[in-house]
């Protein structure tokens, strides 16, 4: 009887261990970045890149591991990365799988994962990217950061909007161990009373109020580096606002500047707009890896 009762709870201590293995789901890593807890919310007052410290910029380069999908407007993230090398050094640097003690970033431009099924948020539609999610993080456990950007797609309904937000909060829950990144949508010229501002607000919202991960591509883009705000000018995802209030986009924000501040910006690749925006899209995108890595942000 003894060793009955022995071999029973055996049996069931083995079975509780293959259960809790089973429950693993994604970001299977020794060294996954800490829990969050509130929202974290990267947008134009995170560009500071000299204000990093290097402490969580090597944190990043060593706990994290991230797939990103986009098409041509998210590229300016990744362009603007590569940029970045050049123009302040290469603890900067990244590539898939993190070779050489680089960021590890898997950059997949108009085919995420190479699973020939998405490209970014609204392509081919609107729900293709979360299954492809499920697919690679299933194919790829120690990738612990996704992160998708929109093309010009946020320019949907109130209802399609929502529909994001749903999927995003079922990936959380489906792969606890993996921090899902939000976006809003590039500005597109609307005023504040538009639909692509008020629904880039309901993904903000959305955020704030249930302490997500937020990489606010549209504030990045309606200020510049001085902190003016061109957002309530029309301006659009090119860096052109109305100067004069006539309705008119007749100024570039980002050329201004960057005549103004020579040796203060870099040239580099930045889809449908200027270096400069590609430039503050890169420091933003380091601001966001070394807060995941455990950086408060001050």
């Amino acid at each position: 009887m003894i060793t009955m009762k022995r071999i029973g709870l055996f049996g069931l201590v083995a079975a509780l261990v293959l259960f809790a293995g089973c429950q693993a789901t994604g970001g299977d890593d020794d060294d996954d970045p800490p829990p969050q807890t509130d929202a974290v919310i990267v947008d134009h007052t995170s560009i500071d890149i000299d204000g990093i410290p290097s402490t969580r910029i090597d944190q990043a380069k060593q706990t994290l591991h991230i797939a990103y999908g986009h098409t041509s407007h998210g590229s300016q993230l990744t362009t603007g990365m590569t940029g970045l090398v050049g123009f302040k050094g290469t603890q900067y640097a990244y590539n898939a799988g993190g070779a050489s003690g680089a960021l590890d970033l898997r950059d997949y431009y108009g085919d995420f994962g190479g699973l020939g099924v998405a490209g970014d948020l609204g392509n081919p539609d609107r729900t293709a990217w979360a299954g492809a999610t499920r697919t690679y993080l299933n194919q790829n456990p120690t990738v612990n950061v996704i992160i998708w950007s929109w093309c010009g797609q946020v320019d949907g309904t109130e209802a399609e909007i929502q529909q994001y937000l749903d999927l995003m909060d079922g990936l959380e829950d489906d792969f606890p161990n993996v921090r899902f990144v939000y976006m809003t949508g590039h500005t597109d010229g609307a005023p504040l009373t538009g639909n692509v501002p008020n629904r880039n607000k309901q993904i903000r919202d959305y955020c704030l109020a249930n302490n997500k991960i937020l990489y606010d591509f549209a504030d990045i883009e309606s200020y510049d580096p001085d902190g003016d705000y061109f957002g309530d000018k029309l301006v659009n995802d090119a860096c052109d606002y109305d100067s004069n209030g006539d309705g008119t986009r007749d100024s570039n924000w980002a050329v201004i500047w960057q005549n103004a501040h020579p040796g203060e910006w870099y040239d580099c690749e930045s889809a449908h707009s200027q270096p400069l925006n590609a430039n503050l899209k890169a420091y933003a995108a380091w601001h966001l890896w070394a807060r995941l890595a455990g950086w408060d942000g001050n």
